[in-house]
């Protein structure tokens, strides 16, 4: 059986990027240099096999274009959560996700972490 195991993505300033994801409620795993120089740190989610690998390095630019790629959370209360996250200082976008919520639409919302890496946030 083949089995998807991590997503890596370039950033900027390490620490910076694990206090955010760790403002969603990943966990810090793993820290270690790579064999290329490389600033690596693995991130996961409490009863989660997928980790985010984030990795720094100092002679790399990190940018993302905007609408490149992103990833999602599954959540199971999105007001719950969205407030957590706000509380630590992470805007919530659209501006009006509350008001979207009053309807029968799906419940979506979205973080823009330190590097421009979208995280989409949905309730199951």
């Amino acid at each position: 059986m083949i089995r998807f195991l991590h997503t890596r993505i370039r950033v900027r300033e390490l620490d910076r990027s694990i206090t955010f994801y760790q403002a969603l409620g990943y966990e810090l795993g793993e820290r270690k240099a790579s064999p290329q120089g490389n600033s690596l740190a693995f991130l996961g989610l409490p009863g989660n096999d997928v980790f985010l690998e984030l990795c720094h390095s100092p002679d790399y630019t990190a940018t993302c274009p905007e609408d490149l790629m992103h990833t999602a959370l599954g959540v199971d209360d999105i007001v719950e959560y969205c407030n957590h996250v706000e509380k630590a200082g992470i805007e919530i976008w659209p501006s009006d996700w509350r008001e979207k919520f009053s309807s029968n639409e799906r419940k979506m919302a979205f973080v823009t972490d330190p590097d421009g890496y979208e995280v989409e946030i949905l309730e199951r």
